[in-house]
């Protein structure tokens, strides 16, 4: 039943042979790692318009100027990271060009930070898509929370484990839908803008008050807007997920994706201040803009659905971002090796789980406020843009290729740029939400070294010293001693002894009773069953059988030899039915649990099958 339900949602396997075909074209690829940046259109004008009004609005110009540098960031960001994955073919983005060019602690750094980026555009991308259909339809503004986690759980984490090809075609038309709505809103803004009888640019907008105050909210709205630059990088993670060329096909869609956000972010910023739009509680501005240059149409509802449902899928950006890149620090035994290991349907199971689940617990704890979730975003992926350019400035000198000054120029003015964003976004937002990013960054570093250490030790433990090859044969041979516990004479029973007898000798079976009545009841029948094997019985007042069964493990344990062996059978029968299981003490489990943790003996369940 389990497996026809997984088969149902999930689908079923598919064959290694099958990853070529699971690799994306060009137009699937910008839908889906180009989702991120392009609906941050939806709230990254938005922000800034939030900032700049939160004391009046006297600072109200300074968001057409904003905007602008938000655009000439944007082009230097996509011409850099054009060049990081022409350098890494292999993806891993921020990552493996710090890992190959700079040094560990900045290569688990940039990890660190796109770990965070990743799990915030999830949560941000959904809430903000719940925010725009909650403002189309306010009666369902009290089931925010509920709405956000049912389209993270049932719908995006679903569809990713689905596999990438699945997922790409899903989440292409929404996309393109979007893109095209939002267009149509520009051009016919900007004709109506320079058709009509208001300014294109009304003096209401054009208030400018500057101070040494101004300046804080100015960078702050700065920092704000720049989280429109999130999910820029995402396309240099997941290089190998393209069809051949990979690089070159991953360069084109940068382009393509920051000539399409750059023409919908500058478009957007224009006509929000040519209508001199305020932020509206319950009401996003897009959703403002859209009423009024369409009415409250039909056209005007489709902008809304159109993003609410980029917004939803700009979440899977990091679905096909953050596995590839766990998947790299596994291998690097950065983080649990199986988040390496595709599943069924040839994802990365394991790393869509994890990000399902942490963006989760962000969604949950800040109640799905994208205003309060935005606080943190942006910081993270602004250190990871750092440290990649950084890294690829000693790429290109230690390469010395053709133009390779062009090149290392390019990726020097993209680091310098970065990094005065990252000191402006860590001064502003450090109050509002950025010192968490800056908690968690260091904290992530703890683990994964602790992780890498992990492994370590173990390949240290494991690893077979050189004096002992070619002398398997000279292994001295020791004992298996049999530990037999059991709780009555029955078949199951009768079966585990069969097999206790065919790998040992040395038998010992084990009566733990709880209550001194039954003693004297189990050993007369024991002696009927006529086994010739002695059964050892201890009695156990404070009515539990895990204590004395370890004691008299440790107690063998230390009369044996060094080459002996000790093996505790548990007889154990298993239900037909799985929710049977709910109706019977799980001992044996509990046993088998505890020894692996705590001795070095060897475990084994001897099953024996109920027909119903």
């Amino acid at each position: 039943m389990f497996r026809v339900i997984k088969n149902i949602l999930i689908g079923e396997p598919l064959p290694n042979k099958k990853l070529s075909k699971e690799k994306i074209p060009v137009w699937k690829a910008l839908a889906i790692f180009s989702s991120d940046a392009l609906s941050s259109v939806a709230y990254g004008p938005e922000q800034i318009i939030v900032i700049l009004t939160y004391a009046g609005l006297t600072l109200y110009g300074f968001a057409l100027p904003i905007s602008l540098a938000i655009l000439i960031l944007l082009a230097i960001v996509s011409i850099s990271y054009s060049q990081v994955v022409r350098a890494n073919p292999g993806g891993g983005g921020s990552y493996s060009v710090a890992k190959n060019n700079l040094n560990e602690t900045m290569a688990l750094i940039a990890a660190a930070s796109l770990f965070i980026d990743y799990t915030l555009t999830v949560a941000v991308s959904i809430s903000s898509g719940t925010d725009a259909i909650t403002s189309a339809f306010p009666f369902l503004k009290p089931y925010h929370l509920l709405i956000d986690l049912f389209v993270l759980f049932g719908v995006l984490m679903l569809i990713n484990l689905r596999g990438i090809r699945e997922s790409s075609t899903v989440f292409v038309f929404p996309t393109y839908g979007f893109v095209a709505g939002i267009i149509i809103l520009i051009i016919t803004g900007v004709i109506l803008a320079l058709t009509g009888h208001q300014p294109i640019i009304p003096p209401e907008s054009l208030r400018f008050s500057f101070d040494a105050g101004a300046l804080f909210v100015i960078l702050r709205a700065f920092a704000s807007g720049c989280s429109s630059m999130t999910g820029v990088e995402a396309i240099s993670n997941g290089v190998t997920m393209f069809r051949p060329p990979e690089v070159e096909n991953a360069r084109k869609t940068t382009f393509l994706m920051a000539l399409i956000l750059g023409f919908m972010f500058g478009g957007i910023s224009f006509l929000t201040v040519h209508y001199h739009l305020l932020p509206q509680s319950g009401q996003t501005m897009l959703s403002q803009l859209a009423s009024m240059i369409f009415g409250r149409g039909w056209m005007y509802y489709y902008i809304q659905i159109a993003t609410m449902l980029i917004l939803y899928l700009a979440a899977n950006t990091s679905f096909n971002g953050l596995p590839p890149l766990l998947a790299l620090l596994a291998k690097d035994n950065y983080m649990p090796r199986y988040l390496a290991a595709r599943g069924e349907r040839l994802a990365y199971s394991g790393g869509i789980v994890l990000l399902s689940v942490v963006s989760a617990l962000f969604i949950y704890a800040f109640r799905g406020n994208t205003e309060h979730l935005i606080a943190l975003y942006a910081l993270g992926v602004f250190i990871s843009f750092t440290i990649s350019q950084s890294g690829m400035v000693i790429h290109w000198k230690r390469e010395k290729g053709t133009n390779w000054h062009i090149r290392a120029v390019v990726n020097a003015i993209g680091a310098v740029t970065t990094a005065i964003i990252v000191v402006i976004i860590g001064i502003t937002k450090f109050i509002y939400g950025a010192w968490l990013v800056v908690l968690f960054i260091p904290l992530l570093i703890i683990v994964y070294r602790k992780i890498y250490r992990h492994y370590s030790d173990i390949r240290e433990q494991l690893r077979l010293p050189k004096e002992h090859y070619g002398k398997a044969k000279d292994i001295p041979l020791g004992k298996n001693y049999v530990i037999m516990p059991i709780s009555g004479v029955n078949r199951m029973v009768e079966k585990t002894l069969a097999y206790a007898r065919m790998i040992s000798s040395d038998i010992t079976v084990l009566y733990i009773s709880i209550n001194k009545e039954d003693i004297e009841e189990i050993r007369k029948k024991w002696e009927q069953w006529n086994t010739g094997i002695e059964l050892k019985i201890i009695y156990s007042p404070f009515r539990t059988i895990l204590r004395p069964l370890a004691n008299y493990i440790a107690h063998m344990r230390n009369h044996i030899g060094p080459h002996d062996f000790i093996t505790v059978l548990i007889p154990e029968f298993e239900p037909k039915k799985l929710w049977h299981r709910l109706l019977h003490n799980q001992t044996g489990l509990y046993l088998r649990t505890y020894f692996h943790l705590k001795y070095d003996v060897v475990i084994s369940v001897v099953p024996f099958k109920l027909k119903k």
